[in-house]
């Protein structure tokens, strides 16, 4: 029997938007929103991109790497499902991370919105468990703060 070795970890990003809660919180239910500052992943090739965002209701993100990366050509498969959702306040999503077909995470990740004047304060929750093949937790929350980035470059403007 082959030992397997899996790695634990949470982290926590938390970012302002000059923005409404109303308008923060549509980047994340809207589909076609979300789909500009989450999917839209140049240089990668986007292949699929579902939500259907209500609780019990399927996240899919589906893309291939870009030329530009190690490994180009090679499939990502995100899939998740909505655990919890309260409008303008909290998302709740339970996903997994598939490499060339191989699973390679399993993550619970929360999101809150607390309404301020003027502004919106986001509270990313990441909890993951990350399998062998993994892009690990640093290059998790690496991503996750360039994705919060996009979001503020598509909400803010």
């Amino acid at each position: 029997m082959s030992s397997q070795t899996i790695v634990h970890n949470t982290f926590v990003v938390e970012r302002t938007y000059p923005v409404t809660v109303e308008r923060a919180y549509a980047a994340f239910a809207d589909p076609a929103l979300k789909r500009r500052w989450y999917a839209g992943r140049d240089p990668h090739n986007v292949e699929t991109f579902e939500q259907d965002f209500r609780v019990g209701g399927i996240e899919r993100l589906q893309y291939r790497l870009g030329n530009d990366s190690p490994f180009p050509g090679a499939e990502i498969l995100n899939e998740g499902t909505f655990q919890d959702i309260v409008p303008h306040e909290r998302i709740v999503i339970a996903t997994t991370m598939s490499f060339q077909a191989k699973r390679v995470s399993t993550s619970l990740v929360t999101f809150q919105f607390i309404a301020g004047e003027g502004q919106t304060d986001l509270i990313v929750t990441h909890q993951g468990v990350f399998f062998e093949g993994a892009d690990g937790p640093q290059r998790r929350e690496a991503g996750w703060r360039a994705l919060l980035e996009r979001l503020h470059a598509q909400i803010a403007s």
